[in-house]
């Protein structure tokens, strides 16, 4: 294994299967949910992994935060290879630096115990401060996330804030263990708009001023370019493009990129036009034949789609997709080519 930034969380050829089927009559058949996703995250960024329901985006984040396991694949943190660390001692250290903040703040938090209760609970589990101290380390929590003064809001319920007081809340109780990593998995869809705004200038806050590394998982290209510096995007199972976000946005190499951001409605256009957008992203990801998954939606498929499974190819300025029209590996190119007359 190569070196990693310290810090930094690495995963390679992270990949999750699933039987299909019911738990008492599971099928033969298998979800391939996540397969061989590659991709690091850096102190002092925010990735943002994007992609429509159902293409895979949420398991990546699970099996991050140690929630599922990985079929194959490996995890590595700060240079230890994490995957398979089962001592209770070991996931709680682990879990400690990578923390992950749900997209429901509500039923994230008990609702009969108090904030103070929240809060309190992952520093006596991690013996991060003395007893006595535990109040005044709940106070700086508070005032971190912005709900100030903390005495307003330590003693509450959580059904007693807002939904952008009870997502704070969540990422105070992250915090509390000082980690290194936060995986955000659509914290914002949740919340009403006008207060979307604050968390994510939350997020890039404690980005700046912690240097956390940030995973952020969601369906909206809007917010990912508010705050990301890096992008990867998700379909069926694989990542399909990746790459310095203003890049990916402004340059798109993989028609589903494109087809996401023509997606995004333009209030300057007077005439919308429709969008055809078809269903069976689920099911690409089903037992999935060779080839590209995404062929049957894409307006530039050639033969070759359905026949062999697109690598992800790097193009350059570290911006890479999986096509065999835009992006097409050496063989491709060479099997394609016309011949000279």
């Amino acid at each position: 294994m190569t070196a990693s930034i310290s810090g930094s969380v690495e995963v390679r050829g992270l990949t999750k299967h699933f039987a299909t089927g019911n738990g008492l009559r599971p099928g033969r058949s298998r979800l391939h949910a996540v397969d061989d996703v590659t991709f690091t995250l850096r102190p002092g960024t925010v990735t943002a992994l994007v992609g429509e329901s159902g293409s895979g985006k949420s398991t990546v984040a699970r099996m991050l935060a140690r929630l599922y396991a990985p079929t194959s694949g490996r995890i590595y943190f700060k240079d230890e290879d994490v995957t398979d660390v089962k001592r209770r001692r070991d996931v709680l250290r682990y879990r400690s630096q990578v923390q992950m903040i749900f997209q429901d703040p509500f039923g994230s938090l008990n609702p009969v115990k108090t904030i103070h209760h929240h809060l309190a609970r992952p520093l006596k589990i991690h013996n991060l401060v003395e007893r006595s101290q535990i109040d005044e380390r709940i106070g700086e929590l508070l005032t971190t996330v912005g709900l100030v003064p903390p005495e307003r809001y330590v003693d509450k319920y959580p059904y007693e804030l807002s939904g952008g007081q009870r997502q704070r809340v969540a990422i105070a109780r992250a915090l509390a263990v000082e980690p290194t990593v936060l995986v955000a998995d659509e914290p914002t869809s949740m919340l009403d708009v006008s207060i979307r705004v604050g968390i994510l200038n939350l997020i890039l806050d404690l980005k700046e001023r912690e240097q956390l590394a940030f995973l952020y998982v969601t369906h909206d290209l809007g917010s990912a370019r508010y705050i990301a510096d890096y992008m990867l995007v998700m379909y069926a199972g694989q990542i399909v493009e990746q790459g310095p976000i203003d890049r990916v946005l402004q340059s798109p190499l993989h028609p589903y990129t494109q087809l996401l951001i023509d997606s995004v409605p333009d209030p300057a256009a007077v005439v919308h036009e429709r969008i055809d957008v078809r269903k069976g992203v689920a099911s690409a990801a089903v037992d999935p034949p060779e080839g590209c998954r995404f062929a049957d939606r894409c307006p530039l498929r050639i033969g070759v789609c359905t026949q062999v499974t697109p690598e992800l190819v790097l193009t350059e300025d570290g911006h890479s997709a999986r096509c065999h029209v835009t992006a097409p590996s050496h063989a491709i190119r060479e099997e394609i080519r016309e011949p000279v007359h």
